[in-house]
């Protein structure tokens, strides 16, 4: 359980900030779902579990049904996906997801966020040694599953690791990122109670920092955070 638990210790990785932020954010991941695999979540498990964390954020159905309505439609911008990763002052690693439909204002933003706050923006891949990228979902803890027993259990669906979440009273599980549908669908046709699904950029290394150091790569992620064109951003810092 060690990553896991270092993972709890230092999870203030992404974060969705305002309620407007973050209906946004779900907003674009149905467009993307929908563009990808249908409107109709039945047969779409990627829209159904968007839809799940949709609700979850307390998110109006009324917003639901419109996003996909409007992704459905030929006028719909098409967006794009894009990764771009980088290094902040004292050698903290920063990756950072974007859903954009103008990739030239989003780098350029990005690179602008970078520079001000000191540090600089690199290439495609050259944090892959320092990020992993896994399916995580959460599922509600009504207090007669047996850990241990799920575990075995979704071993052989690619799960790797499996928590407890006392704060919020939720299982969290940790599978490879090729796992998710396979988890998904085992979780559903056992009934378990799905309260979250998504992808995490895990770090495997941590870069320790003083209080006063964080403060300076909080102020990157604030600038990063701010950008509608960006849904996460994840780092390696970890204040001692």
């Amino acid at each position: 359980m060690g990553r896991a638990f270092e993972f709890r210790k230092a999870r203030k990785f992404k974060r969705w900030g305002q309620m407007a932020k973050t209906f946004t954010k779900i907003g674009k991941d149905i467009t993307i779902a929908v563009k990808a695999g249908g409107p109709d979540p039945t047969s779409n498990s990627r829209l159904r579990a968007i839809m799940q964390n949709a609700r979850t954020v307390n998110m109006p159905k009324v917003n639901i049904e419109n996003a996909i309505k409007r992704a459905s439609s030929k006028d719909q911008d098409d967006y794009k996906e894009i990764v771009y990763e980088g290094y902040g002052l004292h050698g903290v690693a920063v990756l950072v997801e974007c859903t954009t439909d103008n990739t030239n204002r989003t780098v350029a933003n990005v690179r602008s966020y970078f520079t001000k706050c000191g540090g600089s923006l690199g290439t495609s891949g050259m944090l892959d040694f320092i990020f992993d990228r896994k399916s995580i979902f959460k599922i509600a803890n009504t207090g007669n599953i047996d850990i241990e027993e799920l575990e075995l259990e979704l071993i052989d669906f690619g799960a790797e690791e499996l928590f407890l979440d006392t704060e919020a009273n939720q299982i969290n599980i940790y599978g490879g990122f090729t796992a998710f549908g396979a988890i998904q669908k085992y979780l559903e046709e056992q009934n378990f109670e799905i309260q979250g699904a998504d992808f995490e950029r895990i770090p495997t290394d941590f870069k320790k920092l003083t209080e006063e150091q964080a403060a300076d790569i909080e102020k990157l992620i604030d600038k990063l955070e701010e950008d509608d064109d960006i849904q996460n951003v994840y780092h390696n810092m970890l204040v001692e």
